[in-house]
Order: structure tokens, then C-alpha cells, then sequence
């Protein structure tokens, strides 16, 4: 697209104007007409790099500032040779694998790859996209295109974290630029060999940018000065300021270690001349005051030392700032109270002057007042203590739960102002306030405090008294009344009138099965709501659906409970009257008749029978009916829809006969078989009678002709059952079973496994106790048959033995009305065991049954005898508080320690005397761990059994016994560990399963006692040192990020540090993670602030250095530079790093344009806008211009008088005259300006040399 730019006089004269400041060094007078040459008026485009440029050479017209704008698309190209190629196939180029790789490149890069052969064979590769896609495609293509040779650069070890660079940014930018791999050993490695992978010409440039960066590093120094501690604060200045002072002094970078590190270690670092340039300072000033310095030590009182110390040791740094005397504090957690005074002799008065001043700056009272009394001193809100703090904003007023103290810390004559305050409310409130306790049972609690609190509302309302019920947690039944004495004492009398009624209420169970209470409760609780509005003083609870529970809870007056139980079970009688269900099988096709015509058939049966009938979903597969109601009603709904059923189809019924016990092998797993059948036949329905009745007989209905094939198919495949299913039936007494199976079911095992028979012995259950079943194929049933019958005829042969055992064992067979024998009896055939009579002092015992039963219980009753005789009895002594613990719930413990080591074990009577003298002392509600321990004999365990089983199970049980175990832990984190109403401690005891025992406040021990099982302790101990690390750190940080700084800063910068919308003070509080107030107070961590101040100062240094200058730019350009919604200026501002502000309508001065910046920027930026109101002028000249030509009076058409009239009365114009024109030169002929052809007027039609029928040619 063409444009037409036209130069007027007064612009010509616009733009000779700004030539003369620039080039013009000799001036014509001003009335003088002056010709410009060609060059002057049209210069010519600064060509791009142009050599030998020199600085003294002048300015081009089109200015030399303007930045070139940089392509955000570049283009690389590289040549492989030959030799370095790594497919070197040029049979099918662009086709091979060289192709496959270029567009794997291309596709993970986004860069565009072209390839092509250059005639030597050599690869030209032509790389296209933005810079980081193309460095990253053309590292990728040396590394598989081009072979790779390696090389080894070696630097010294220390160099190496310089070449890897920040988080290996310097690392990965090096790899990128030289297209190379790059390997440099790890830290533990003491090689120092860095090795590089790549293209020859890639190694040579990482080479050479490594050996660079070593050098650098090689002008680098570190020198460490081990100067005694105790001069640090004169080297580092008050404040750290003389530290720093040196470090821009000499351009070195010192650091000393803080004061709480015990290093006397001072480091320098940077270039070698600044670090000996500040060693030699930093000797200095040491010498200078180990010479001049003496010491003095004073004692002050441990508890004043934080007020000679101050916040972050500020106090401390203004002694040294105003005196030059350091101070040197013991460690706050020694004993010592010495403090040292180090300094020049003559300032060492004033310095211990300020000492004592600061550590009586602040004093300490305490306030006695009763401990229920400090919420109401406090007040609703903190409103009381809120006013004392805001009247005196120094004193620090601490209240201690469960303590009848109130600490007050502060400026002594505030402190006292502050004493004498509070002084004041208590006695007030001691004079209008009183309060009770009343021991009332926790059950009562939720009843007391009614629904949503009514009742506990209703009462401190009515009597103005404030009420305290403890949570169900703290297990208390201690409720606290506190108010008006009158009214506590009304309120005291209707709380325990209330807990009398509910005495006298009586509970009830009623077991109602869970399917029935959504039944009984209603839709929204409707049905359960008439309920309890019949019987209003009657609470009823159901249960939680996940407990699973049939037990309803009724509770109220006596008589309206009965009342209430029987006209629920009346209600729980009608639902299981009327939850009686039967399913009937109807046809598919025959559903919609029993529904009938909009549901009349089946709405008819409903309301005659008086039943509940659902009928499977259309889509559903289901064939089944359900009818639910009273059994009569269902029956005969059921006989009404099988009635509809027969009168629409040729539906017959059939019984068969097959035995029960092949029942569940013909209806197969999950009823597949006879599923099948019944899909096979048709869809008859078969029904099988239910498990457990005993009937044989299998109702099969369906159409008359399905019926009679799925019949034949039944029989067919309970023949196929019946002949793998041969049973036979052997007849023995119950007794004999036991010892048929087996121990462990080993003998019955033999016989299944040799005869592949399958024996199953009767249930408890079973009426036939003798009938022992055998199933299988017959002739495996006819072998375990044959085994069984030989083994029960050798039972039947009895025999009567005798053996001798020892009288004193006769005890452990016949005791526990002879639970031995008959265990005996019933593991070996039922044989009967004889011991002789208590006092016949025979040893003959008598065994008489079945030759093998008598002989395996001879055998089974001297293995007892020798256990007996093997026994020992060990005693063992845990404090009777402990058995409980010991015993475990429902005594799972010990019964687990009696199976697993076969013992018994036999605890003492409860010695409830013993149990209360010298009882141990009670702290915090537990017993003190501390009291020792003295077996009584209530105290005593025995254990009974062998030897070694006796020891097995005496360590078992003494494990169980719970230990103590110390916990250091610092008084002070006592009571976050105990947390809000001791919350915290009793989460970590239910965690752990443990008692924490924490000592009163008063005592201030630094011991927390663990006490529970062994391993419990442990688990408890390792997340109370846990939690005291979280709280340790939770501290630091808090103290950490309380260090404030103040800077004073003009307020006419606080919006630019403010930003827009807030964005730039947004932005230093994110980097630096601190507070910025609007009085430009940072807070934060020490280095964060520090970070921030200095972000703060720099940002107000650059403000001042800044400087606004005024430009004149047309105001028809403005709109163009301003650009579309501010979106042009808001971008060349941010590219210059200036503030450009335009005028507001209807201003006086409506071309001035404001610049704001640094000097530098705002020249760059004033000379981008007279380049773009240069650019944009044109346009807007144009577009006047063609507007002119274009307007109606036309200087060929009428009406053109006026203008005539002006040219006449301003002479002939000479036009636009310029020196040495290129068409002025020898041989050039200059245009004919007047020439219509050659210079054609705008607006103007010129008549067709020939007119045509057809209209005018369209070209």
C-alpha cells in the first residue's frame, strides 16, 4: 500500500526549526528566504551498523536514538561436515533416519528444521523459531546428528560451584549456548577434572567459558581473623553500622558471628586488595581498643537482665551508640547475675549509669484476687482490663488460670496507676458478686442445659447469674454458679430442684428391630412427633442406624413410661402383623392384565385384601410379584392374581418327587441349572420348597406342553446327581464321634483321603444324633463304610482298666465338678474315668470303654499327671492400683497370657482396707509416680504351671504393668502442652494411651512424668519431645519475626512506593515476607527487614533522582501515541522506565506533555514521542488534505470566486524550491509540474477520449 506525504511550508519551516538545533551551525537572517539543498530537506535513512561512525560526527535528522525492534522469530544456520556426520546414507536424503530425528525435534521444540546437502556432502541445517526453541532444537540436533567427541577441562574444586551457578541456571545456560553436555564431579569426589561432551567447535567454546569463569574466580580472596569475642561490638559498631561502613569502604564483604554463637571466627571476602585493605582496618581498631579498654562487673538482679538487654538487644546497642561501652550479659539460661562493662576508663560511669537506669525501668506486682473472679475483672469482651490498657499502653497485665494472681509489668509509675485500678474492681466486684459450686451427675448435665440451651438460658436470664457446666470431656460433675448473691443462691435451689425430678424419672428398654423404627419414626419424624405429643414428659431415643441396635430408649415419670412401652409394642404388634411377604412367579406378557386398564385390576385387589402389592419395572428381567400384609390377606391376593393368570393362558401345574438332599446340586451355584431349564422350557416357573423343610416335593408351572419337557429334564439331571451322589447312613453312638475324627480331625482325614468318600457327622441340631451320612460314588461309599463299621464294632468292645495316680493329683481331675473327666470323655469315645472316693486313700483309678478309647486316655492322663508333677507356683508383686490394667477389659490380657503358656494365673482379693492407708499423693487427679513401692499382700499374683512357662508368663505380665518415665521439658511450654482446658494433654494421652502427669504451676518444675505400658511410654515420650521442638521453634519464629524497623521517608514519594492499587508496596512485602505499615515501619525477620528497607531506599533514591520535563506534542497526535485504551503509552512507558502524563481536556496548555524518570530515560523517551508526533503528523496532514480536495467547491467547478480572489491578491506561488535535486544533474530533466498527465489533480474527473455504448472500461 502506497501513501502520499505532503511537505507545506509551515512544516518545512517546522522541521528547519529543529534542523538548526541540531546541524545548522551558520544562520541566515530570518527575513531572508533561504533554499535548502536536496539532502536537507529529504535525508536519507541511517543505514543499520554503518563503520566508521564517530562521536563528534552530527546527528541525522531522523534522529539516532530510535531502538530497533528485535524479531521475536530468529534463524539460525550450521553446516556438519562430512566426517562428523553421524548417518552418512545419502541414498533416500530426506527419508532416513537424519529426516525422523529433525521431525522428532521439531515436534518436542516447536522450531522449524530444514535439511540440505551441500556438494562436499556436508549438512547444512537452517534452524527457525523463537530463540529459546531454537537453542534448545539445535542442541538436541548436535547431539544426535553430529558424532560427539569429548574433552576434560580442569579448574580448581573450589571454582566448580561458579560454573554449575545458581540452582545450575549458569550450568544449564552454558550446555545451551554451546550445544554440549557438560559433567562436572560431585562435591565427595576429589577429582577436578570437569568433563565436556559435544562437537569439536562446541568443547572449545564451553572450554574456553569455563577457564573464563575460573579466572575470574582465581582474583576472588577469603581471609579469617580470630579475634576475642568480646571486642566484636567494637569492630562491628553500634548497630552493625561501622561494620558496614567498612564494607563500602573497601568494597569487602565482613562477617562476624552473632553474639549468642559462641565463634570468635571474623570472615572476609572479596577482591584480594579490598580484603586486606579491611583485615588491616578491622587490626586496627582491635589493637586500638584491647589497648585502651578496661572492664568492670556489676551485679544486677537475674530478672532485670531482658531490660538491660531490650528487644533484639536495641537497648544494649544504644548504650554502645551513646557511651562506646559494651556490655556483656551472662546467658539467660545460667545462674549468673555478673555483668561486664567493657570501654574506655572515662566512659565506663556513664555506661553503668544507664545500666541501672534501664534495669529499674521496670517493675513487677502482683494483684491478689480469687480465681473466679478474673473473667468478671476482665470484663465482657476484655471491655475492663481493655480500658487500663489503652489509659496505660506500657504495663503488661497477665492473668494465670486456676491462680488467684494477677501479674502487672511496666514503667514503675504506671504499674502502680495500674495496681490500684484493678485493686479497685476486685473490691467492687467482691461486694456485688458471689458464686457456688453444686455436684451435680454428669448424666443430668444435657437435661439441665435443655434443648439449643433453653433451660440454662431460662435461668441466667431470670436470676442474672452466670452458669457453668463442664463439657462432657473433663468428666466433672462440678457446675459453678456465679452473679448477684441472691441470685445465685435462687438459681442453686432450682438446678438441684431440677436434678431431684429427674432422680425420680425411670428408664426403659424396649427391643424393637432396626427395619422397624424409619417405620415408627414417619417421613420427617411425623408418625414418632404424634407420639411424644400424646406423651409429652416421655423421652424417647432410638439408636444411630450404624450402631446397629434394636434397643429403644424410653425415659420419663414412671407411670407415663408404661404407658408410652404399650402403646409402642401395640404399634410394633400391627407392623410385624402386617410385614408378612410372599412372592408369586406371573408370566412377563401377563403383567399388564393384572394391572389392568389405569390400574384398576390391581387398585381393586389392594383395597379387598387390604395388602401391599409391588410389581417389577418394565425394563426389569424380574417375573416376581411381591404382596406384603397380613399372612391370611397376602394368601388370598396371591390366589387372585394366579386365578387372573389360568384364565388367560393354558397354565398347568405339576409336582415332582426328588429327595431334598439332591436339591441344592439340581438348582446349581447361584441357580444356574436350573435357571437354564427353565429358559430351555420356555420360562416355566420351578419352585423348589425351602431349605430345611424337608419336602420332596418341586413344583414346576407353566404351559401344558413346557411343563411336561421341563419335567422330563428335571428327572434327567437328578439321575445324573443321584449316581454321583450315593449315600449310605452308619448308625454310632454320639460319644464315639469325637474319637472318630480325631484330634484335629486327623482320623476322619485318613478314611476321606484313601476312600475319596465324603463323612459328615450330625450338627448339635440334628434329632438323628447317631446317624453318621456318607456321600459319594458307591463303591468309594461302600469302602468308608466298611472302615467305619470296624472302627465303631472295635468301640463296642468294652473293656474295663485300671491305672495308679498319685492322690495329691486326684484334685486337678475331679475339681471344677469334673471338667477334666468330661473332657475326656468326650475327646476318647466316651470312656468313663473312676477316681476313688475323698478320703479312701486308694491311688487306683478305673477306665472303662473301648479297648482304643481306654488306652488313648490312659495315655492323655499321664501327660497330665507328669505336667502336674512338673509344676511350680510363682509369685509374683504388682501394686494392687495396677491389676485393672494388668487384667485388661473383660480380662482379654490375662486370658491371652493363660492360653498362650499354658498357666493359670490367680489374683488376690481385694484388699479395699490396705488400699487406703498410706495412699500415695494425688496431683492433677493421679496418682504421683513418685511414691514407692511396698508388696502387701494384696499386691501378690501367683502364677501355677511348668517352670519355664511360669517365667514366660511372669515377664508377660510384669510388661503389662505400667512404668513412669521423666520428660525434661521446660516449665514454661507447660501450659501449651496442657493446651485450652487441657485439650492437648488429654489428646496426646488418648493417642498414646498413657497418664500425663504435668506439676502444679506453683512448684515451676521443669519434669513431665509419663506413665503406661512400656512401649506406650516410649511412643508418648517421643511426641512430647515432638511437641516441645514445634513449640521450641514456634517461639523462635514468633521472635524472630517481631524485629521492627522505622524509616523517615518524604511523603511525597509514599504513593510511588505505594504503587497503583497498591502493587509496588504488594510486591516488597512478598519478596522480603514482612509488614510494611503507612508511617514506613518494616516488620518482619531481622534480614527480610533489612532486605526490605534497602528495597525501600533504593526505590526513594531513584525517586529523587528522578526529573519531569515538558515536551510539545500536537494535540491530534495524542490519541494515536496514547493508543487503544491507554494500551500504546502503558507499554512505551514501561519500555522506557518512565511516567508520561497527557493533558486534561480543556487545559491552557493542551499540547504540553509531562515526562517523569531518570534523566537518561526521559531524553530516550521525549525523543520516541517527537519521532512518533513526526510519524503520526504526516497522516493526520494527509488526511486533512485529501479532505480539502475532496469538499464540493472545487477550483474546476463554479463557485470559486474566493479562492480566486485570495491567489490574485498573493501573487504567483512559487512552489517548493530545493538546491542540488537529483533531477537538476547534467543530463536529467526536471518534471513539468503543470503537466495534468504527469501530475493528475485529486477530485477531478477527466472526460473518456472515447465514449462507448457499453459504458466506461473496467480495468
Amino acid at each position: 500500500m502506497s501513501s502520499v506525504a505532503v511537505l507545506t511550508p509551515e512544516s518545512f519551516a517546522e522541521h528547519r526549526s529543529g534542523l538548526k538545533d541540531q546541524e545548522i551551525t551558520g544562520c541566515v537572517p530570518e527575513d531572508e528566504a533561504y533554499i535548502p539543498t536536496y539532502l536537507e530537506a529529504f535525508p536519507p535513512l541511517p543505514e543499520k551498523g554503518a563503520p566508521g561512525e564517530k562521536a563528534g560526527e552530527p546527528a541525522s535528522a531522523w534522529g539516532s536514538k530510535i531502538r530497533p525492534i528485535k524479531a521475536s522469530v530468529i534463524t539460525q544456520v550450521f553446516h556438519v561436515p562430512l566426517e562428523e556426520r553421524r548417518y552418512k546414507d545419502n541414498s533416500q536424503f530426506g527419508e532416513g533416519e537424519e529426516a525422523k530425528v529433525c521431525l522428532d525435534i521439531m515436534q518436542r521444540t516447536g522450531a522449524h528444521i530444514e535439511l540440505s546437502l551441500a556438494k562436499d556432502q556436508g549438512l547444512s541445517i537452517m534452524v527457525t523459531g523463537k530463540l529459546d526453541s531454537v537453542m534448545k532444537a539445535r542442541k538436541e540436533i548436535v547431539a544426535r546428528l553430529q558424532t560427539q567427541a569429548s574433552a576434560t577441562v580442569a579448574i580448581p574444586k573450589e571454582h566448580h560451584r561458579f560454573v554449575i551457578g545458581k540452582n545450575g541456571e549458569k550450568l544449564q545456560e552454558l550446555e545451551l549456548k554451546t550445544a554440549t553436555k557438560i559433567a562436572i564431579p560431585r562435591p565427595d569426589d576429589p577429582s577436578a577434572n570437569i568433563r565436556i561432551t559435544g562437537t569439536k567447535e562446541g568443547i572449545e567454546k564451553a572450554r574456553h567459558e569455563i577457564l573464563l569463569i575460573s579466572a575470574e574466580q582465581d582474583k576472588r580472596a577469603v581471609e579469617r581473623l580470630s579475634l576475642e569475642k568480646a571486642f566484636h561490638p567494637f569492630i562491628a559498631g553500634a548497630h552493625n553500622r561501622l561494620v558496614q561502613e567498612l564494607s563500602q569502604e573497601t568494597g569487602a564483604r565482613i562477617s562476624i558471628p552473632p553474639p549468642s554463637l559462641p565463634k570468635d571466627e571474623i570472615v572476609i571476602t572479596g577482591e584480594k586488595e579490598a580484603v586486606a585493605l579491611a583485615v588491616n582496618r578491622i587490626r586496627a581498631i582491635y589493637d586500638d581498643k584491647k589497648r585502651k579498654t578496661t572492664t568492670i562487673s556489676v551485679e544486677v538482679k537475674k530478672s532485670q537482665h531482658k531490660y538491660i538487654i531490650g528487644p533484639k538487644g536495641n537497648t544494649l546497642q544504644e548504650i554502645l551508640e551513646a557511651t562506646g561501652v559494651s556490655v556483656e550479659m551472662p546467658p539467660l539460661d545460667s545462674g549468673s547475675e555478673t555483668i561486664i562493662l567493657r570501654g574506655e576508663p572515662d566512659k565506663l560511669g556513664p555506661a553503668l549509669t544507664q545500666v541501672y537506669a534501664k534495669a529499674k525501668s521496670v517493675m513487677v506486682v502482683e494483684v491478689t484476687a480469687p480465681a473466679w473472679l478474673h473473667r468478671f475483672i476482665i470484663g465482657k469482651k476484655g471491655q475492663n482490663i481493655g480500658r487500663i490498657t489503652q489509659q496505660l499502653p506500657r504495663v503488661h497485665i497477665e492473668f494465670t488460670d486456676g491462680e488467684e494472681r494477677i501479674s502487672l509489668e511496666g514503667p514503675t509509675e504506671e504499674v502502680e496507676q495500674a495496681q490500684a485500678q484493678i485493686q479497685e474492681i476486685i473490691k467492687d466486684l467482691l461486694v456485688r458478686m458471689d458464686y457456688t459450686e453444686v455436684i451435680i451427675d454428669q448424666r443430668f448435665h444435657r437435661h439441665l442445659i435443655g434443648k439449643n440451651g433453653a433451660n440454662i438460658n431460662r435461668i441466667k436470664e431470670q436470676y442474672k447469674v452466670s452458669v457453668r457446666i463442664p463439657q462432657d470431656s473433663e468428666r466433672s460433675g462440678l457446675v459453678r454458679i456465679e452473679g448477684d448473691p441472691k441470685g445465685v443462691q435462687l438459681a442453686r435451689r432450682e438446678l438441684i430442684e431440677m436434678v431431684q425430678r429427674m432422680e425420680n424419672e425411670r428408664t426403659k428398654d424396649l427391643i424393637v428391630e432396626q427395619k422397624f423404627h424409619r417405620t415408627i419414626i414417619g417421613q420427617k419424624g411425623e408418625k414418632i412427633k404424634e407420639v411424644r405429643d400424646k406423651f409429652p414428659e416421655v423421652i424417647i431415643n432410638f439408636p444411630d442406624p450404624s450402631q446397629k441396635s434394636d434397643i429403644v430408649q424410653l425415659r420419663g415419670p414412671k407411670n407415663e413410661v408404661e404407658k408410652c412401652a404399650k402403646f409402642l409394642q401395640k404399634i410394633i404388634a400391627d407392623l410385624i402383623e402386617n410385614s408378612f411377604s410372599l412372592s408369586v412367579p406371573i408370566f412377563k406378557q401377563f403383567h399388564k392384565n393384572i394391572i389392568g386398564k389405569g390400574g384398576a385390576n390391581i387398585k381393586k385387589i389392594r383395597e379387598e385384601t387390604n395388602t401391599k402389592i409391588d410389581l417389577p419395572t418394565e425394563n426389569s428381567n424380574s417375573e416376581m410379584i411381591v404382596i406384603t400384609g397380613k399372612k391370611s390377606n397376602c394368601e388370598a391376593a396371591r390366589d387372585r392374581i394366579l386365578a387372573i393368570q389360568r384364565e388367560l393362558a393354558n397354565i398347568r401345574e405339576t409336582e415332582v418327587t426328588i429327595p431334598a438332599k439332591l436339591h441344592n446340586s439340581l438348582i446349581g451355584s447361584k441357580g444356574c441349572l436350573v435357571r437354564s431349564i427353565m429358559e430351555d422350557c420356555g420360562g416355566v416357573h420351578i419352585h423348589f420348597p425351602s431349605e430345611g423343610s424337608g419336602s420332596d416335593k418341586v413344583t414346576i408351572r407353566g404351559p401344558a406342553g413346557e411343563v411336561e419337557k421341563a419335567k422330563k429334564q428335571l428327572l434327567q439331571l437328578a439321575e445324573e446327581k443321584q449316581v454321583n451322589n450315593f449315600t449310605a447312613e452308619l448308625q454310632a453312638k454320639p460319644e464315639y464321634h469325637k474319637f472318630l475324627i480325631g484330634r484335629g480331625g486327623a482320623n476322619i482325614r485318613r478314611v476321606r483321603d484313601r476312600t475319596g468318600a465324603r463323612i459328615i457327622f450330625p450338627s448339635p441340631d440334628d434329632t438323628e444324633q447317631e446317624l453318621i451320612t456318607i456321600v459319594g460314588k458307591e463303591e468309594a461309599v461302600r469302602q468308608a463304610q466298611k472302615e467305619l463299621e470296624s472302627l465303631v464294632k472295635n468301640l463296642d468292645d468294652v473293656v474295663e482298666d485300671s491305672m495308679v495316680v498319685d492322690v495329691r493329683h486326684h484334685r486337678h481331675f475331679v475339681c471344677r465338678r469334673g471338667q477334666v473327666l468330661r473332657e475326656l470323655a468326650e475327646e476318647y469315645g466316651g470312656v468313663a474315668v473312676s477316681f476313688p472316693r475323698t478320703g479312701a486313700n486308694s491311688q487306683r483309678v478305673t477306665l472303662k470303654g473301648a479297648k482304643d478309647c481306654v488306652e488313648a486316655a490312659k495315655k492323655r492322663i499321664q501327660e497330665i499327671i507328669e505336667d502336674l508333677e512338673s509344676q511350680v507356683s510363682v509369685e509374683v508383686a504388682i501394686p494392687q492400683r495396677y491389676h485393672r490394667a494388668v487384667m485388661g477389659p473383660k480380662g482379654c490380657r490375662i486370658q491371652h497370657i493363660t492360653r498362650e503358656h499354658e498357666v493359670q494365673i490367680k489374683f488376690p482379693e481385694r484388699d479395699d482396707s490396705a488400699a487406703g492407708q498410706d495412699a500415695p499423693p494425688q496431683e492433677n487427679g493421679e496418682v504421683s509416680p513418685e511414691a514407692e513401692f511396698v508388696p502387701r499382700k494384696g499386691d501378690i499374683i501367683t502364677i501355677s504351671g511348668r517352670e519355664e512357662k511360669c517365667e514366660l508368663a511372669k515377664a508377660a505380665l510384669l510388661a503389662l504393668v505400667p512404668i513412669t518415665e521423666d520428660v525434661e521439658v521446660s516449665y514454661e511450654l507447660h501450659r501449651y502442652i496442657i493446651g485450652q482446658k487441657g485439650s492437648g494433654i488429654r489428646k496426646m494421652m488418648e493417642e498414646y494411651e498413657v497418664n500425663i502427669w504435668v506439676p502444679q504451676p506453683e512448684k515451676q518444675l521443669d519434669v513431665i512424668k509419663v506413665t503406661g505400658l512400656a512401649a506406650n511410654v516410649e511412643r508418648a515420650k517421643q511426641g512430647l519431645l515432638e511437641r516441645v521442638k514445634e513449640l521450641q521453634a514456634e517461639q523462635e519464629d514468633r521472635a524472630l519475626r517481631s524485629f521492627k524497623v522505622t524509616m523517615s521517608v518524604d511523603p511525597k514519594f509514599h504513593p510511588k512506593i505505594i504503587g497503583r492499587k497498591g502493587a509496588v508496596i504488594s510486591q516488597i512485602r512478598k519478596d522480603h515476607d514482612q509488614q510494611v505499615c503507612d508511617l514506613i515501619v518494616i516488620s518482619g525477620y531481622e534480614r527480610n527487614v533489612e532486605e526490605a528497607r534497602q528495597a525501600i531506599q533504593q526505590l526513594v533514591a531513584e525517586l529523587q533522582e528522578m526529573v519531569s520535563q515538558d515536551v510539545h506534542l500536537d494535540p491530534r497526535t495524542h490519541a494515536r501515541i496514547i493508543g487503544a485504551r491507554g494500551k500504546a503509552i502503558r507499554k512505551l512507558m514501561e519500555e522506557f522506565k518512565v511516567d508520561i502524563r497527557f493533558p486534561q481536556p480543556g487545559s491552557d496548555e493542551p499540547d504540553k506533555v509531562t515526562v517523569t524518570g531518570l534523566p537518561e530515560t526521559v531524553d530516550n523517551a521525549i525523543d520516541h514521542l517527537l519521532n512518533l508526533e513526526e510519524e503520526y503528523m504526516l497522516s493526520v496532514t494527509e488526511t486533512e488534505t485529501l479532505a480539502a480536495y475532496m469538499k464540493p467547491p472545487s477550483r474546476y467547478g463554479g463557485g470559486g470566486g474566493a479562492g480566486g480572489a485570495d491567489d490574485s491578491s498573493g501573487g504567483a506561488a512559487k512552489g517548493f524550491v530545493v538546491r542540488d535535486a537529483p533531477w537538476n544533474a547534467a543530463g536529467n530533466k526536471a518534471p513539468d509540474m503543470s503537466s495534468a498527465e504527469d501530475f493528475p489533480t485529486f477530485g477531478t474527473g477527466v472526460a473518456p477520449k472515447q465514449a462507448s455504448a457499453w459504458g466506461p472500461k473496467k480495468f
